[in-house]
């Protein structure tokens, strides 16, 4: 199911359907600041493997997560005092941060390293949807079955068919990756350079 939501005029009823769904364990294609994300509560497995089975991934893949803010990253990964002033500076925005996993994570969402890969997009829609929800939601690329990244909210209705729950549509996205920065012990480094300017990091 498509729902419109214009990000200058977002309607709380709709934001609040879409958090149901997900609690319920729904799988949503969400807007960020980069691209059209495909979307699950992290804490609830099957919806998790839904995605694995939507992108064609297999389930060892790791997925990088949104938060709603800098108090809700503390709560899942260690923030040194280093990464926290790089997190406030560059975020929200069109980064991933590699932290360290907190206890919090569930297994599945972490690397062999125990790292997990964190965002808080750009974009009011995403934000008031995981903020809605309490939790944060998986953050991969609206792709499927190995295909490429969809823009246009109205072709992937036609791609997904009944994958997905809901489809939130914010308009067109042009594909931009996010950049990704590791800041394991303190040591910023570049892993992915996307939308974001990494210059500073280089």
């Amino acid at each position: 199911m498509i729902i419109e939501i214009d990000p200058k005029r977002i309607n709380p009823r709709q934001i609040r359907r879409i958090a149901e769904s997900l609690r319920d364990g729904g799988v949503i294609v969400y807007p960020t600041d980069t691209c059209y994300g495909i979307g699950a509560d992290i804490f609830n497995k099957k919806a998790i493997e839904r995605v694995y089975a939507i992108k064609g991934l297999p389930k060892n893949t790791p997925f990088s997560f949104v938060c709603p803010n800098l108090s809700d990253i503390s709560r899942y990964a260690h923030v040194t005092d280093l990464a926290y002033r790089i997190l406030k500076r560059f975020l929200p925005g069109p980064y991933t941060f590699v932290l360290r996993g907190s206890r919090e994570v569930p297994k599945m969402m972490l690397t062999k390293r125990r790292t997990v890969g964190i965002r808080i997009p750009d974009h009011p829609v995403c934000l008031e949807i995981v903020s809605e929800l309490g939790h944060p939601i998986i953050s991969t690329s609206a792709s499927f079955q190995g295909g490429e990244i969809v823009s246009d909210p109205r072709e992937m209705a036609d791609l997904a068919g009944d994958m997905i729950d809901f489809i939130v549509d914010s308009g067109i996205i042009i594909p931009e990756p996010s950049s990704v920065i590791s800041l394991i012990d303190d040591e910023p480094v570049v892993l992915r350079e996307g939308k974001g300017d990494c210059s500073l990091f280089m």
